[in-house]
């Protein structure tokens, strides 16, 4: 079972690493913060909490924030 993922440069298909594999599990995975990011799961925003399917796209994009 895979899923393609898309952040910044990357645009490549990885395998879910087991069930119930979620977003948050994903950022943890890449060392990435879930304050700083926003997830899209197929086109629609979605929480940390949701889970990975088979043949998901999902596209992370880093928030910018400052003064």
């Amino acid at each position: 079972m895979t899923f393609t993922l898309k952040y910044k440069d990357i645009n490549e298909e990885r395998e879910i690493p087991g069930e119930d594999f979620t977003i948050k599990d994903l950022l943890d995975d890449l060392e990435l913060s879930a304050q700083t990011m926003v997830s899209k799961q197929n086109g629609e925003l979605v929480i940390e909490d949701t889970v990975i399917n088979d043949g998901d796209e999902i596209q992370l994009v880093q928030i910018i924030y400052g003064g």
